[in-house]
């Protein structure tokens, strides 16, 4: 007996969502990837940072994965595979140089965020990435 075909969920939902989270004031991190929904990576990755002890969390990054649906589903949010999050130094105001980004690929988000971050004049790396 076959099953029936799934409907796709609405657009605002396809894809598999992921999420980063970041504190400025105190450098604290929380990710997630592969939920169903976008509001549910994001609100995971905001429970991360905030048991990281995060003092100022909030989600700098939410990208998404595309599942077996069409690429373009019209709703102008791109699919992306990949997010990066880069901390520098800290500014003399307290709070760290950051960048967050997302792209198709995992060298391409981390060039991203490292550049927003203000790459090696803020003395940027890498936190953490993440790829559905």
């Amino acid at each position: 007996m076959r099953s029936e075909v799934p409907e796709p969920p609405p657009n605002e939902e396809r894809g598999i969502w992921g999420a980063i989270a970041f504190s400025p004031t105190d450098g604290k991190h929380g990710f997630f990837w592969g939920a169903d929904k976008r509001k549910e990576a994001e609100e995971i990755a905001l429970k991360h940072c905030e048991h990281a002890k995060g003092e100022a969390c909030k989600v700098v990054e939410v990208f998404r994965n595309h599942r077996h649906w069409d690429d373009d589903d019209d709703t102008g949010f791109p699919y992306q595979h990949c997010a990066a999050l880069s901390v520098g130094k800290t500014a003399p105001a307290g709070e760290s140089f950051w960048g967050a980004a997302s792209a198709t690929t995992r060298r391409e988000a981390e060039e991203k965020a490292t550049s927003q971050c203000g790459a090696d004049k803020n003395e940027c790396k890498i936190r953490e990435w993440v790829c559905t």
